[in-house]
This record gives structure tokens, sequence and C-alpha cells, in this order.
């Protein structure tokens, strides 16, 4: 999924996918035996052992963005699995980093519930000699190969003080945060560019009140957001940027007397939102494919184990059905920007 319509997107990507092909057969036959400067050469492994670790399992996030990349491991022929705890604490993943590293793993591939507490163990692991590839929510740069960013923070910041504008309304008045795990990396990021964003003259009428946490759980973001209500009885608006969070805060407005009077937005998948947004509570939402962030990532990790590239700025790839990505900046692939969810649209999607 990427900014503007999906219908344009995929059209796009499949021109671009035929252009990288007949780059690559040029590359081959030309007269000269030049590559194009970047481009990975080669055919990837066969067999490659690649494991999702997400934050959490039987997360309905992470189970669509492991399934992407599930699909991604057969079509290049490599070993797929899925292991992680089933809550998401800084330093949950650390046992089964250092299993998948006496696996002989070749490509873990890591949502991080903090950005250093695995970071010890990943490096233990990339010495013994697997490619680390981060998706979601990033560890320090030091302590992976590749990080395979949904959108940037900026973007995403921009997107979710927009929609809760849009939703509260030229009047404005205060708003609050319901976020996952204190200690999440992207959630953190997102926050303090609200912030930021929140200072633009354009939104001098929202006032930022609270910050709390539902730690990706259902029902403690669903108490969280009962007790924001308590606590802030003139709140407008709710910004949730967790699909658990959001989903839980929508459930609670859905059932109460703040419904249509409380704003909600944030990161949810339309599986997730589609009744909310039927029924009124939510006017729009965001997110990416998750689906296509672990197809993509899983695509980078096999490129990496490969050898066709090194993960340096500039390195070109192809990720299957997405097409061709390059490296960027530390480390960095982005899969695209963030998507808006409504009335007019949710049915068009399942996932």
């Amino acid at each position: 999924m990427r900014a503007g319509t999906k219908r344009v997107r995929l059209v796009a990507m499949a021109a671009l996918t035929v252009l990288t092909f007949a780059t690559a057969a040029c590359a081959e036959d030309g007269a000269d035996g030049t590559t194009t400067p970047g481009a990975s050469t080669g055919t990837m492994k066969s067999g490659l052992k690649i494991a999702f670790l997400p934050k959490q399992v039987n997360n309905p996030y992470f189970t669509t963005s492991d399934n992407g990349g599930k699909a991604a491991v057969e079509e290049i022929k490599g070993n797929y699995s899925e292991t992680g705890p089933s809550e998401a604490s800084p330093s949950a993943q650390v046992s089964y980093i250092n299993t998948l590293s006496q696996q002989s793993t070749d490509v873990i591939v890591v949502s991080a519930n903090d950005k250093d507490a695995i970071c010890g163990a990943l490096n233990e692991a990339r010495q013994a000699g697997a490619k680390v590839v981060t998706f979601d929510s990033d560890t320090n740069p030091t302590c992976r190969d590749l990080f395979i960013n949904q959108a940037t923070a900026e973007g995403i910041a921009a997107n979710q003080v927009k929609l809760i504008s849009e939703a509260v309304g030229a009047d404005g008045g205060e708003i609050a945060i319901l976020s996952a795990t204190a200690n999440a990396t992207n959630q953190n990021a997102w926050i303090e560019l609200m912030k930021t964003e929140l200072a633009k003259p354009e939104y001098a009428k929202l006032k930022l009140v609270d910050t709390v946490y539902g730690d990706d759980q259902d029902q403690k973001s669903f108490t969280e957001t009962q007790a924001l209500l308590a606590k802030h009885p003139n709140l407008k608006g709710i910004i949730s940027p967790t699909t658990v969070g959001v989903a839980a805060a929508a459930r609670y407005l859905s059932g109460s007397t703040y419904k249509g009077k409380v704003q909600l937005t944030g990161l949810g998948t339309p599986n997730q939102m589609r009744a909310f947004v039927k029924d009124g509570t939510v006017k729009a939402f965001a997110l990416w494919n998750p689906a296509d962030l672990g197809y993509l990532a899983a695509y980078a990790g096999g490129a990496l184990a490969s050898g066709l590239i090194t993960g340096k700025e500039g390195d070109k790839f192809t990720a299957g059905k997405l097409g061709e990505y390059t490296v960027g900046k530390d480390a960095t692939v982005l899969l695209g920007d963030p998507f808006s969810f409504n009335a007019s649209n949710v049915d068009q999607f399942n996932f």
C-alpha cells in the first residue's frame, strides 16, 4: 500500500518490475558487459532459514505481517518459521534470539520491543552468521543489517495529527495519545514528532494533555481509554498509533456516551476498524499494508543472506511483486507512505 490509490501503486510497481527485468537482461546481454551501479547480481539462495520474531505472537497486526513474510520465503524457496513472546516486554525477545542463533538461522527478522535490550543477543547471532533485519520497530542501527521502515516517522506523525484535527473540527480542543509500550522505539519517535507537528500554527487550537500506555494489551488499552475520559472531561480526541490500542479504544467509545463526541484516530487494520467506521465511532484511521511489510523484510533478508546486497546505501534489490527497492541512509529501506482509510474505501481491503 502506498500514498495515493492502491491501483496506481500496483500499476507503478508492475511497470517498475518490467523495467527492472529489462535492465537486468540488458546488463547480461549488453556488449560492454556492464551492470547497473548498486544493483544486485546473481540469484537468491534456496533453502535459507528465515525466522520472524514479532513483538508478540498472536497479535493480529504481526500475524498479518508475518504471513506476508511467509509468502515471500516460500517464493524464494526458503524455510520459514515464526517464534516470539506472548507479551511485549523489553527483554522478552532475548531468549528467542539466542535459540534462533543456536539453530543456525540464516536470517532473523525482528520487530524490537526495545531498541537496546536485544542488541547484545542480536550481535551474537550476527557473529554466528545470521543476518538481522528489523521491521516495524527498529533497534540501535549497530545491532542489525537492515531496517525495513513501514513509513517515515515524520510521515506517520503528520498523518495522525492531520486526521485528528480533521475529525475534531475547526474549534479544536484537548487531545490525548494512547500508545503501546513506554519503551517502543517507533511509538516514542512518532509521539515526539507529533508534538513537533502540533506546534505548527495550523494546529494551534489542539492541545495535547496526556499520553498513556496500553502495553499493546487489549484490556489495558480499553481501561486506559476509560481512565483518560474520566481524567479529562473536556477531551475532544484520542490518537492511538497502535493496532491493539486503537481497536480497544474504539470498542470502548462505541459503547459509551462519548461516541461521536470524542473523536478517535490511529493506526489500525481495516478488518479491525471497519465496524467502528461504519457505526460512526471513527471517521478515519491509517496504516500501511503489514503483509507487504513482512514480505519486503523477507526479500531483503534473503538478498542479504545470498550476498546480493550488503546493506550499504544505494544497494538495490527486487522484492518479488513489490518491485525494486533501494537501501537508503542508515541501512534503511522504506516501504512507503501511510494510507488513510475511511467509510468510502475501507471495504476495498481485507487484512
